[in-house]
């Protein structure tokens, strides 16, 4: 755990400087459009291989860069050679539109372990809600991939020693799949009006858990489609839940924090983003889970509210969602009436006294009207802790657009 903790220190440490230049980089009409989180080494070892990551940007523009993080790569990994291209189904991209990405005018690019790099940028014009294929050349052996791990997408992979492949229009070469992002870390747009970009900052609930595999059915999903679809508001929104995530580590939980919390990734996955001006905060459940008090839980939302208003940013908080102490075929859910207690002193918290610019109450949007302390039958994804696609579309559905302006 020690581990983890100083891996990402040092990765937001490598960020403070592009933290300091997010809003000089929006003045110049760059908006982070999609991100994922680093968090944790992949199991897979490639070897002259191909990736070709799959992402959804929520913002149109003209020109798109990319990041990628070595955030636990245990040693420096190098990109031989690296595309971009609108994907226009499973692994196949648009023809004649692969682009080649350049990182300080050069096509290969080391990233030594825990750090971080910014492509060149690369003129091709994109949507909002249009995948882009990533295609990355990794032309060395036994590479661990850093990762987010639940990305709720397809993406695709090569065999070993099947070598460059990052031009395929039909992506034939690309046998394998996988649901994990590897390396990809965000996919900034330039735009071309005035917009900014929204920061979901969460947990499970965010990175998607009972979400529906490449069908963007998260609550966020939800909220970045109908902004998609408001001619008034330029907003992009960009996904930054891991699964399990807590907003502190305290000394004692049980079971132990196994990503790094959500005050130690702040800068990483919020600050060091251009153009940010809105971050919803969601996170919470799984400190209580492990034992926290409220006040503990408290202590690390203000720790990121004060952060983020350091930075000129408005934090939306989202209240705690019922979770069940009894599910059927769990023997121990790790939840009891004890910690329900506490998620209802957080919420009122949250509500009335932690001083949000505003307040998503999520809690009364899936809980059921028979137990206020479950949730709705018919939203409860079967595991008394995640959403099912429908509860998802609900939260999505009650977010009031006007919180992100105009």
């Amino acid at each position: 755990m020690l581990q983890v903790r100083k891996i990402a220190l040092a990765a937001a440490a490598a960020l403070v400087l592009a933290a300091s230049q997010a809003s000089a980089q929006n003045a110049n009409g760059w908006v982070t459009g999609w991100g994922a989180s680093q968090q944790n080494q992949a199991q897979a070892k490639l070897t002259n291989a191909t990736v070709r990551m799959i992402a959804r940007v929520t913002i149109p523009g003209d020109q798109v860069r990319i990041r990628l993080d070595n955030t636990f790569g245990k040693t420096p990994v190098t990109f031989a050679l690296a595309t971009i291209a609108p994907r226009v189904r499973g692994v196949a991209v648009a023809n004649g539109t692969v682009k080649p990405v350049t990182f300080g005018g050069k096509a290969a690019v080391t990233i030594p372990a825990g750090e971080s790099v910014q492509s060149d940028p690369v003129t091709i014009r994109v949507d909002a809600q249009e995948d882009l294929a990533v295609s990355l050349f990794v032309s060395g052996s036994d590479v661990q991939p850093s990762q987010h791990g639940n990305a709720q997408t397809t993406s695709y992979v090569t065999e070993n020693g099947a070598g460059n492949k990052v031009d395929s229009i039909d992506g034939k070469e690309f046998t394998g799949k996988t649901t994990a992002m590897y390396w990809l870390k965000a996919i900034d747009v330039h735009t071309t009006r005035p917009s900014s970009t929204v920061v979901a900052f969460g947990d499970s609930i965010t990175d998607g858990t009972c979400t529906t595999l490449d069908a963007h059915d998260r609550w966020e999903d939800v909220v970045s489609q109908r902004l998609a679809m408001n001619a008034n508001i330029n907003r992009s929104v960009v996904n930054e839940g891991i699964g399990g995530n807590t907003i502190v580590d305290v000394a004692g939980y049980n079971p132990a924090v196994n990503s790094p919390p959500g005050v130690d990734r702040f800068d990483r996955d919020v600050l060091s983003h251009p153009g940010v001006s809105h971050v919803i905060l969601f996170l919470g459940t799984n400190d209580i889970r492990r034992g926290a008090t409220a006040k503990q839980v408290e202590d690390g939302i203000k720790n990121v509210i004060g952060r983020a208003r350091a930075k000129g940013i408005k934090v939306i908080g989202v209240t705690i969602v019922p979770r069940h102490s009894l599910v059927p075929g769990v023997a121990d859910t790790g939840w009891d009436a004890g910690k329900t207690k506490i998620r209802h002193e957080v919420n009122d918290w949250i509500r009335k006294g932690a001083g949000f610019d505003a307040v998503l109450d999520f809690d009364r949007v899936v809980r059921s009207q028979d137990d206020p302390d479950l949730l709705e039958a018919s939203y409860n994804c079967g595991d008394g802790i995640h959403p099912s696609p429908i509860g998802y579309f609900q939260m999505g559905k009650s977010v009031n657009l006007s919180l992100f302006g105009k």
